[in-house]
């Protein structure tokens, strides 16, 4: 499935993820019957545009359940790796879909070792294991992350594991960023493009889903499909409600709270 053509051809270290069944499927049972997951299968893989791609789509469309199997099944390395220091972000969990047990990455031959997967919800424990490792605290660069709030740590990270070139996988990280933080965020991924990396990202966030040049693909009930940033149903919804927050609170509160 392509999804995306770009007039400069950019570098993919993650060309497709593929089908590749270990042992017979339930399809009619979770994540397999979400409707993205389930046009993945039936195309038999996932060709990775290059540069940055946004996933959007409501709770429970299967985006993040697309980005944890990708980043599960990418043989990111990073260039301090060693059996002692975790810079890679969270690992697969129990918690975690059997998606990634399914599908395998090609790569290119030339393919960097680089990257991370940043997933908000898991970033505290992570985190809190950084702290508790003194050679972990050296690769972070000796502060205790713990210290700091949520979007400091979120900021720390940006600055100490997104220099690599390489795939990052982000998983809704706007859930812990202002809106200057995810203005950051928007210039490191962009920075981490033009050099050469590849990111595939899960967001609620419009902002992060407005970077020029971001391959967008909305998921729903249709499974998975190409749109501009200004067509994506994201975007109404933000814009209709700014524009006129108290016509959608009419719809949502009453009048009298003790009603």
């Amino acid at each position: 499935m392509v999804l995306c053509h770009h007039r400069h051809v950019l570098p993919r270290h993650l060309e497709r993820i593929v089908w590749s069944p270990r042992r017979a499927v339930d399809l009619d049972g979770w994540p397999y019957r979400i409707p993205a997951v389930r046009q993945l299968i039936e195309e038999g893989g996932f060709d990775v545009p290059p540069g940055v791609t946004v996933l959007v789509g409501e709770n429970g469309s299967g985006k993040s359940t697309l980005v944890e199997a990708f980043a599960a099944v990418y043989p990111r390395l990073g260039a301090e790796s060693t059996s002692r220091i975790s810079v890679l972000g969270p690992r697969p969990s129990a918690e975690d879909s059997p998606l990634h047990w399914h599908l395998r990455a090609k790569t290119h031959r030339l393919a960097a070792p680089g990257g991370f997967f940043l997933r908000a919800e898991t970033m505290h424990t992570y985190l809190s294991q950084i702290d508790r490792s003194p050679a972990d605290r050296r690769a972070w660069g000796g502060a205790q992350m713990q210290a700091r709030s949520h979007g400091e740590s979120f900021l720390a990270v940006l600055r100490h594991r997104f220099a690599d070139r390489g795939v990052y996988f982000l998983d809704e990280p706007e859930s812990a960023l202002s809106f200057q933080s995810s203005l950051a965020l928007l210039v490191v991924l962009d920075v981490l493009r033009q050099e050469g990396s590849q990111v595939i990202m899960a967001t609620h966030s419009p902002l992060l889903a407005a970077l020029p040049g971001a391959t967008t693909i909305e998921i729903g009930e249709w499974g998975m499909r190409r749109a501009e940033w200004a067509d994506l149903d994201l975007v109404h919804s933000w814009r209709d409600f700014l524009t006129s927050p108290g016509r959608w609170l009419r719809h949502l509160l009453t009048d009298d709270p003790a009603s």
